[in-house]
């Protein structure tokens, strides 16, 4: 379980790392060098989540969503600046709840 939770917060970090590069290129005016770096961060990303140990990829995929939202919210903390408000808390707390029950709710056979 640490390991599938470590592997989706390093993926969230390449995600969220990559996608930010792109936004401070486009949006705030920065080199387009910063491109090189985002865009390795977005094939580890990728990369990342095929180690994730799933049943299916969709799976995967929709788990990684609840702990990314938590990621991004900490993201905007900690890179921008910005705190979360109890509605951004409280969705995030919702969605760790379902990637919680996706991962490891019980299965048939």
């Amino acid at each position: 379980m640490l390991r599938t939770l470590g592997g989706y917060a390093l993926a969230a970090l390449c995600e969220i790392g990559g996608c930010y590069a792109f936004w401070a290129w486009l949006r705030l005016g920065r080199s387009a060098l910063w491109l090189v770096p985002g865009v390795l961060a977005l094939l580890t990303f990728a990369w990342l989540l095929t180690r994730i140990d799933a049943a299916f990829a969709g799976r995967a995929y929709a788990a990684y969503g609840g702990v990314y939202i938590g990621a991004a919210l900490l993201w905007a903390r900690l890179v921008e600046g910005q705190s979360p408000d109890r509605w951004d808390l409280a969705g995030a707390a919702l969605s760790l709840a379902g990637a919680g029950l996706i991962l490891y709710g019980p299965r048939p056979g």
